[in-house]
């Protein structure tokens, strides 16, 4: 196993076990808030897709890179969605016509 192999696999389960301390410590009326921000802060993925397409010259490369674009996009786009029903939750109702007290 070569060293820059060996660093990269030790920072990946590093940056697993310190995510998931730190999701696990979250409670449950922020999970919603706090997910819909990663996931549109998660924008960066795009970044740098576009970064990666400059020196990608294989079919598999542009075939990776097809399939890092649409998921970090549908990552985005669900952000902002979650994110909107989630504050038209906390909207006022307009007053129902026609309701008998």
């Amino acid at each position: 196993m070569t060293p820059l192999l060996f660093a990269d696999i030790t920072v990946f389960v590093l940056s697993l076990l310190v995510g998931f301390e730190v999701i696990s410590k979250v409670p449950a009326t922020l999970h919603t808030p706090l997910m819909s921000g990663a996931n549109a802060i998660h924008g960066v993925v795009i970044v740098g897709v576009m970064l990666i397409a400059a020196n990608t010259t294989t079919p598999v490369g542009y075939g990776l890179l097809l399939l890092a674009a649409a998921f970090a996009a549908m990552n985005v786009a669900g952000g902002y969605i979650v994110t909107d029903r989630m504050l038209a939750m906390f909207k006022a109702r307009p007053a129902e016509q026609g309701v008998r007290s």
